[in-house]
């Protein structure tokens, strides 16, 4: 009986993760913290892809890179929308500057 229980409940803490990931994965998500009272939020998500910065339809980096961006602001930010992709354009056109100028 105790290892039906045990199994059950793995089996349940499985489900569990598999549901979180997916929703941590449909908006791309990785962590949202809103401040009590306020619409100001600490959000984590993936990095923009640096191939698709340019392109129409930006596209996020798989977050086990390691690329993470840690925003703090308005709760309704887009980590592909038109102000994450202007900011990080302008971080990796500083990043080249700093590695290739001479």
């Amino acid at each position: 009986m105790k290892i039906a229980t045990s199994f059950l409940a793995a089996l349940l803490f499985t489900g569990t993760l598999g549901a979180l990931n997916n929703a941590i994965a449909e908006d791309g998500m990785i962590s949202k913290d809103q401040f009590a009272g306020t619409s100001y939020c600490h959000e984590k998500f993936p990095a923009i892809r640096q191939s698709t910065l340019g392109d129409d339809q930006p596209e996020l980096k798989d977050s086990s890179t390691g690329d993470v961006i840690d925003f703090y602001g308005p709760c309704d930010e887009n980590p592909v929308g038109k102000d994450q992709v202007q900011t990080q354009r302008l971080e990796d056109q500083h990043r080249w500057e700093m590695e290739y100028s001479d």
